[in-house]
């Protein structure tokens, strides 16, 4: 017999450090999750050891609340709303060949972060062109929030998003806790955007930052960076939205200076001399940036918004030019 609404069961897809950070947080609130991982290994130790000893080893997890399996079609059929929070650049292989009407009457979440790069499509796009979902049943999880301070069970904030209020008000009750704030919203596509953009930013920052800038520089080009995202969003949907809220600027903030952000590790490296690949390798964690940025320059081709950062970015990451000269011409750009 299927739950009322308010006990409709979750189901979270991924076994990364936001995934956990995820199941962490509804643990607090609900009787049961469902949680999809690939990896069969990861779901012995996560039964066995209570923990993700890949990720967020830290964390000690309520499993007496948690259904986890290596079963996808398992968790997505026995779940009411899914949270898909794995890599963007693995989404398509993950579903390729699903039986997608087990998603038929469910809800779903993005917290993916990042853009699908085979399609140039946000998460919400992919959900809706893959699983047929209409858009008023399709949300997104965003921060500003890294995994390790949910771990560390430092205050965060999470924007929850959906063009139907309701379920944003459900979800945000979900993620409720006393060390977790939510706020809401029905801005699907200008958030999405904007938190698949804050890692192109990030990428940037961390490029600087190898590079020898200083914090003056680095304020000057955070600064331009959510102008960037203002005028692109706003060309891609065009409602009334306040890029000063965290949602917006506040996800850029934290993803562009914070000592957690993967993609600012990847730009760091890469402006300390390490090529694309070797940093890659050496993080051994997907850097969402480096495939957004590649798919942004494609979607602006149809709105030819002015976005010097992001065609810095590029021309470092695909084209090869050196950071030092990419961003020494980036320098006379800004303002």
């Amino acid at each position: 017999m299927r739950m009322d609404k308010s006990e409709q069961i979750l189901g979270v897809i991924g076994g990364g450090s936001w995934a956990t950070a995820l199941i962490k947080i509804l643990t607090e609130n609900v009787s049961q999750v469902n949680w999809y991982m690939r990896n069969e290994d990861a779901v012995e130790n996560i039964k066995k050891y209570r923990r993700n000893l890949k990720y967020l080893q830290a964390v000690e997890l309520n499993t007496s609340k948690i259904e986890v399996s290596s079963e996808l079609e398992e968790v997505i059929a026995q779940s009411d709303i899914i949270i898909i929070a794995t890599p963007s650049a693995f989404l398509t292989e993950l579903f390729e060949d699903f039986p997608t009407e087990l998603f038929k009457g469910k809800t779903v979440f993005s917290a993916v972060k990042g853009i699908i790069p085979e399609y140039h499509a946000i998460p919400a796009r992919f959900i809706h062109k893959t699983f047929g979902t209409p858009y008023d049943q399709i949300g997104i999880i965003c921060g500003p929030c890294h995994a390790e301070e949910v771990a560390l069970e430092r205050l965060s904030y999470l924007t929850i998003v959906c063009q139907d209020e309701d379920i944003a008000e459900a979800m945000s009750d979900r993620f409720k806790t006393r060390y977790i704030k939510t706020t809401i919203s029905d801005d699907l596509f200008g958030t999405e955007f904007s938190a698949i953009l804050k890692n192109v930013y990030a990428i940037a920052s961390g490029i600087c930052a190898g590079l020898g800038y200083g914090d003056n520089f680095q304020a000057v080009l955070i600064s331009n960076a959510i102008q960037e995202i203002e005028n692109f969003i706003d060309e891609v949907s065009p409602i009334h939205r306040d890029v000063k809220s965290s949602a917006y600027l506040g996800d850029l903030l934290v993803t562009a200076y914070s000592k957690f952000s993967r993609n600012r590790t990847f730009g760091f490296m890469i402006g300390k001399g390490y090529s694309v690949k070797i940093a890659q390798m050496e993080m051994d964690m997907i850097a969402e940036g480096y495939y957004a940025v590649k798919s942004v320059m494609e979607i602006n081709k149809k709105f030819n918004v002015e976005m010097p950062i992001v065609e810095a970015v590029n021309n470092i990451v695909y084209e090869r030019i050196s950071p030092v000269i990419e961003m020494k011409i980036l320098t006379d750009k800004l303002s």
